[in-house]
């Protein structure tokens, strides 16, 4: 144990957004001795979010030493102005990540935090750079894009215009055309370019979705009807076509109802680890009235606080950082293009959420249907919109 230590952390984003990554160092009081380095490659997205994440690792790691007095150091203006109070947070994707930090910073008795030179802070630095040159996505990000470019010119000088194809604005259409004159699109916002659209489906049914049970790392397979509901969501997205990908969580459940859409697709499945279900820890297979009896303070506040997890588990705080992760490498990897996407309850509502650019509440107040299918867009210049919510008419 350590009872004052120095965390210094840096994280970069080659193309903001692009291939990113964070580095963080802790030292001794007297800053001559390493006593932790922390590093990850986060896919694609911001500096800021990397920013944010090299913190909280640095934290985090300040925390397992058992410091109690920490000194941040960082070249990141935004952060430290942030950190301190003198800044507000006005960006959605920023305000987790900054609550994340702060539930951090309550575990120690002091924490300042202090801006330094970028030539300050080069250890952290160092290790960000490091990350980023280990991510596995920086080339094929750059090839997606180099085919993006590429194709877009040569429409260019060929006098054509692409477009998306256009099977998924039937149902907006058909919606719209019911709508009051004075009711507007989802296109009035003026976002441009083609948007990645996001085909969220929820996997079929389980055992522990039967029972209303906590169903999270938990590995149940799906139920006679749950493969049923995945064949009949398969069936009515290859009878739309149009997928260039389809991506998964890697539990089993999201990748049994994947592989019946790959299969009726004749496409590849591609695991994507972040789109995993929320850890709930000692929680995970109880039902709500179980959990609150088992921990019913700690419930109550979890229930309405993102930040606070289950014991052992994860907070929905957390699950919007990898998500926000998640949703960055999908709109870098496929550019303009219709991409399936099989998760579980929490990860959609929080793709869901990132769509609208809206808080928390809306994980408790949405309901999501087994084997649902909703559609999000995201544009290439920070638009977006949500197309559809929980459509079950195939089932």
């Amino acid at each position: 144990m350590t009872d004052s230590v120095i965390v210094e952390a840096d994280g970069g984003s080659r193309g903001n957004p692009g291939p990113a990554g964070y580095g963080a160092v802790v030292w001794d009081s007297d800053h001559t001795r390493v006593l932790a380095e922390r590093k990850e490659s986060l896919g694609v997205t911001t500096n800021n979010v990397a920013e944010y994440r090299g913190l909280i690792a640095g934290l985090s790691a300040a925390a397992e030493l058992g410091a109690r007095e920490v000194a941040v150091r960082m070249d990141s203006k935004l952060v430290v102005e942030q950190m301190t109070g003198r800044w507000k947070v006005k960006h959605a994707a920023m305000i987790p990540l900054n609550e994340r930090a702060r539930a951090l910073v309550t575990q120690f008795d002091r924490v300042d935090f202090t801006w330094i030179p970028r030539a300050q802070n080069s250890h952290a630095d160092r290790l960000a750079n490091e990350a980023m040159d280990d991510a596995s996505l920086i080339d094929e990000v750059r090839e997606s894009r180099n085919s993006e470019t590429a194709a877009a010119q040569q429409d260019s000088a060929a006098g054509v215009e692409r477009t998306l194809p256009s099977w998924i604005d039937e149902v907006a259409d058909a919606r719209a055309a019911q709508q009051k004159p004075d009711q507007t699109a989802p296109g009035w916002t003026g976002a441009r370019g083609r948007p990645t659209r996001l085909l969220l489906l929820r996997h079929g049914q389980t055992e522990l979705s039967v029972e209303r049970r906590y169903s999270g790392r938990g590995n149940p397979p799906l139920t006679d009807l749950g493969r049923e509901q995945a064949a009949r969501a398969a069936k009515y997205l290859a009878a739309k076509g149009d997928i260039a990908a389809i991506v998964t969580s890697p539990l089993g459940r999201a990748r049994e109802t994947a592989g019946a859409v790959g299969e009726a697709l004749n496409a590849p499945v591609r695991v994507l680890d972040r789109l995993i279900e929320t850890d709930f820890g000692d929680w995970e297979g109880l039902t709500f009235a179980e959990a609150a009896q088992a921990d019913p303070e700690l419930h109550a506040r979890w229930l309405g606080d993102s930040t606070v997890a289950p014991p052992g588990g994860e907070s929905f705080a957390a699950v919007r950082e990898r998500i926000e992760a998640a949703r960055a490498d999908l709109v870098g990897l496929y550019p303009g293009s219709n991409v399936v996407v099989v998760s579980h309850v929490t990860p959609i509502k929080t793709l869901l959420q990132l769509a609208l650019g809206v808080g928390p509440s809306l994980l408790y107040r949405l309901h999501l249907d087994l084997a649902s299918l909703s559609i999000a867009e995201f544009y290439p210049d920070g638009g977006s919109s949500v197309r559809l919510v929980n459509e079950t008419s195939y089932l």
